[in-house]
Order: structure tokens, then C-alpha cells, then sequence
């Protein structure tokens, strides 16, 4: 793993006794001594606490100084409503290329004279080359490359940040703040990747381990890993990038309609003028011929990401195909979601494919899991 980047916690994992694995380019602990599905129920009970570093940070000014210019810029390169975006807020957010497919995921924020976009790590040096190609000229753009970025999940997340910060508990969800902690800035947003109630919070470099020590020295808060976040994601019903969402889906496909604001959607104020607009605004009226649905495999064996999905018990061509699947520990049991025939409602059953045999599925509501936000 010698060629891979470490975050600014990394001695902080080790010493945690985390368990490094290679990802994004980074290496990261995928769990600690605690295991995945203790992680996983303390972030759903208290607090978890993770390195979320690897992630791109991007700071976006438009030339003018005026970041309805920012907003009207990046409004060309997503389907987003970025315009009405009031300051002190942030939302969802996606890149979609010319074809309607997904480039990327991402959040962005208001900060009063400028943008703030956090994005996927594996698709960050992609996502600002294509700001620079696409908006270079009319803004200027920055990566930040001296701050680490923490993650702060759970019900218990107000009560251990306020105890740093004391006014985070006046934040709402999607609200984003800049505050001081000792000598140092952070830049807090008040969402998260779990469903919970939390934090998402920049820090500088310098002040990274000592901040993360201060909040794992309460007894609330709890190293967790890249594997429990994967599962308490999947309870909540979100997209991984590069597994249920890419270049292939788009945004109607992937059930990311609620993302289209309708200023930007037919009729809508700033009708279309993104990528992909025609094949998008076309499958918001006439509907896409197949659709991202969440899937409760009966029975307790889990259906994997690449599992195909078939109509009936024999024969057949698949009709689907599972993106992301695995073990619930709040929901005690298996979930998964995929691609299927978009007319196939909640409560049809399906079959995947596993070892020769085909098992059935019931296409279920999402989140598997209830979200907790604070709004």
C-alpha cells in the first residue's frame, strides 16, 4: 500500500488499532477493534466519529464577487436549483454528462461570497478538472488540500459537538456555519451519509487529531470505519458513487428526482441548460424505462452487488441487477437495492440469482431504516 495517500488521522487510526485497507486512493480503516456491526449500532444509538478526508473539498468564486455568478455558473453542469440556494444552506447536487448520465455526486453550500462543494474522493481530480474546463473562465476555483474533514453521526452527535461548539445546536439540518474551536476555523454542516442526525465538520490539518482526540475522549463517541458506514448508508436508502450511481443511470433512473428542483425542470424559471437536459427532462415526463428500488431478500442470506435478478423462479433472461446489497444490524436482516423494470411496483417479488439458486426478493420501500434529521 505504499504508493496510496494518508489522511491527516492516520497515526490517530493506527494507534486505534484501525484495520487500513486501500480505497479511493487512500488508506483507510474499513473497521476498529469494536467490528463493523457494533460500529454500526453505536452510531445508530450515540455517536460515531469518521475520517471522511479523502473527500474533496473545492471552494468555488465567481470573478465578479458575486456568488449568484458562482450559482448561475455551476448551474450549467447540474440539474440543481444552485440559484436559490440562501446562504448558510447547502443541498444534494450531481454532474451529469452529455448523455444524462451521472459524473458525480455532491454537496454544496452558500457561503455568503462564494461556494463550497465536497465531493467524491475517487472522482475529485475529475470533478475539478471539469469545473475548470467548464467555469474557469468566469470563476475562480480552489482545492483544499490543508484541511481534514470529520464525520460526526448519531443521536448523541448534538450533545458531544455543543460541548466544543456550544451554538451547533441552533444548526438544522443542510444549515452550514463557520465556527472557532480553540484557534482553529471549522467549517460545520450539519448533514451527514447514515440517515442520523450529525455533523459533517472541516478542520485544518494542525488541528485534526487533537479536535477528533477531544470528541473520542467522550463517552458518547466512537471510532467507526468505512464498513459500518457502508451499512448504515444502505439502511438509509443513499447512493454509493461508482456502484448504484455513474455514467449509466441517470438522475430519473436512479430515483434522484426529489434533487430536481422545479425551477430547473420543465416550465421551471431556469428550464434545463445542463447536461443531458433533453434525456432527463424527457424521462421526468414520460418516466425511465427502469428505475433504482430498494429489495428485502426473504429469508437471512445477503444478495451482492452483481447478483442478477430474475422475474420467475426458472428460465429467463435477468431483468436486474442488484448495486449495492449486504446485512441491515439495525433492521436485523438483509436489504440491498438495484436496477428494475421501472412499471414493477412495491410488493412484487423477485429472484436473485446466488449459487445456483434462485432466492426470492420483495421490492420494498426505502429508507430500510428511518432518517433522524433535526429540521
Amino acid at each position: 500500500m505504499s504508493d496510496l495517500k494518508r489522511t491527516a488521522l492516520y497515526d490517530l487510526h493506527i494507534e486505534l488499532g484501525g484495520k487500513l485497507v486501500p480505497f479511493a486512493g487512500y488508506e483507510m480503516p474499513v473497521q476498529y477493534p469494536m467490528g463493523v456491526l457494533k460500529e454500526h449500532l453505536h452510531t445508530r444509538a450515540a455517536a460515531g466519529l469518521f475520517d471522511v478526508s479523502h473527500m474533496g473539498q473545492i471552494l468555488m468564486t465567481a470573478k465578479s464577487g458575486r456568488v449568484e455568478d458562482a450559482a448561475l455558473a455551476l448551474e450549467t453542469l447540474v440539474p440543481v436549483d444552485v440559484l436559490g440556494l440562501k446562504e448558510g444552506r447547502q443541498r444534494y447536487a450531481l454532474f451529469t454528462d452529455e448523455d444524462g448520465g451521472i459524473l458525480d455526486d455532491l454537496m454544496v453550500a452558500n457561503r455568503g461570497d462564494h461556494l463550497f462543494l465536497v465531493v467524491n474522493a475517487a472522482c475529485k481530480d475529475h470533478d475539478f478538472a471539469h469545473l475548470k474546463t467548464h467555469l474557469g473562465a468566469t470563476c475562480d476555483l480552489g482545492m483544499v488540500t490543508d484541511r481534514a474533514l470529520l464525520a460526526l453521526q448519531g443521536p448523541a452527535a448534538e450533545m458531544a459537538l455543543a460541548r466544543l461548539v456550544p451554538d451547533v445546536v441552533d444548526l438544522k439540518f443542510m444549515d452550514v456555519a463557520i465556527r472557532q474551536w480553540d484557534s482553529a476555523e471549522l467549517w460545520i454542516s450539519r448533514s451527514g451519509y447514515t440517515g442520523e442526525d450529525g455533523f459533517e465538520i472541516s478542520v485544518p490539518e494542525k488541528f485534526a487529531t487533537s479536535f477528533a482526540r477531544r470528541l473520542l475522549a467522550m463517552d458518547e463517541v466512537a471510532p467507526i470505519g468505512l464498513g459500518a458506514r457502508d451499512s448504515l448508508r444502505l439502511e438509509a436508502g443513499m447512493c454509493l458513487y461508482g456502484h448504484d450511481i455513474d455514467t449509466t443511470t441517470s438522475p430519473v433512473e436512479g430515483n434522484l428526482t426529489w434533487a430536481i428542483q422545479k425551477a430547473r425542470r420543465a416550465g421551471g424559471v431556469r428550464e434545463g441548460g445542463f447536461p443531458g437536459a433533453a434525456r432527463i427532462l424527457a424521462e421526468l415526463a414520460d418516466g425511465p424505462s427502469r428505475r433504482r428500488v430498494g429489495l428485502r431478500p426473504e429469508g437471512r442470506a445477503p444478495m451482492r452487488e452483481g447478483t442478477e435478478l430474475f422475474a420467475g423462479t426458472e428460465g429467463g433472461n435477468p431483468i436486474g441487477r442488484i448495486t449495492s446489497g449486504g446485512f441491515g444490524p439495525s433492521i436485523e436482516g438483509p436489504m440491498a437495492m438495484g436496477y428494475l423494470p421501472a412499471d414493477l411496483t412495491e410488493g412484487t417479488v423477485v429472484y436473485a440469482e446466488l449459487r445456483g439458486k434462485r432466492l426470492p426478493a420483495v421490492i420494498a420501500p426505502m429508507p430500510f431504516q428511518p432518517n433522524q434529521y433535526k429540521r
